[in-house]
């Protein structure tokens, strides 16, 4: 059977709206690509401030943590964070004193090694522009309380290597009585604050 051109045309005319229908129809039904940041220890720091005598404020830091961050641009409640810390990593500057936070007075690091967070709940913060509120479970010293906090969105670039980069950062504050660790309340802060910075990459 042969075909005008005019019958031709018309063929083509309704093949191509319906290529272009399904072509549509799977780039919604197709799942959003996640980017899967890994936390950059070189270049990211988790700090704490505690408050000694109610006189001045001490801060120490953790130097061995590692941690990933999925982000879904598209769909921030699919993102996840995922942090773990190791608490015999405890510096603050004088050997004595870290050796006591790392004993079963504070820390109990050789019976809780590991200090963890991971996320429940990841939503962008209302009226805030780069601001998400993340809830999530945090375990310290064998206790594992749900906690929320603002964390920042600090920036984005490319490195040098072509990775994409990703800067967080959250300040917070915990009671460390709650996590079973009341030891010195006399004289140490029952209040905790905690500055996590975060520079984290996607290959």
């Amino acid at each position: 059977m042969k075909m005008n051109l005019g019958q031709n045309l018309q063929v083509f005319s309704i093949g191509s709206l319906v290529l272009l229908l399904l072509l549509g129809f799977v780039g919604i039904t197709q799942p959003m690509e996640a980017s899967l940041y890994e936390i950059d220890t070189a270049h990211s720091m988790i700090l704490f401030r505690a408050k000694h005598n109610n006189v001045s404020y001490n801060y120490g830091r953790f130097n061995e943590f590692t941690g990933q961050i999925m982000l879904l641009p598209t769909a921030i409640p699919e993102s996840t964070v995922e942090f773990e810390v190791k608490a015999a990593s405890v510096d603050t500057g004088n050997e004595k004193r870290d050796q006591h936070l790392r004993s079963s007075d504070f820390f109990s690091a050789k019976q809780f090694p590991v200090i963890a967070f991971k996320s429940t709940k990841v939503i962008e913060k209302e009226g805030e522009e780069d601001v998400l509120e993340v809830t999530g479970d945090l375990e310290l010293h064998g206790v594992k309380k749900s906690i929320t906090v603002d964390v920042e969105i600090t920036g984005r670039a490319t490195g040098r290597d072509g990775a994409s980069l990703i800067g967080f950062e959250s300040i917070f504050t915990i009671k460390r009585s709650e996590f079973g660790m009341t030891y010195g309340m006399e004289g140490i802060s029952d209040d905790i604050r905690l500055i996590v910075s975060i520079e984290a990459k996607h290959e």
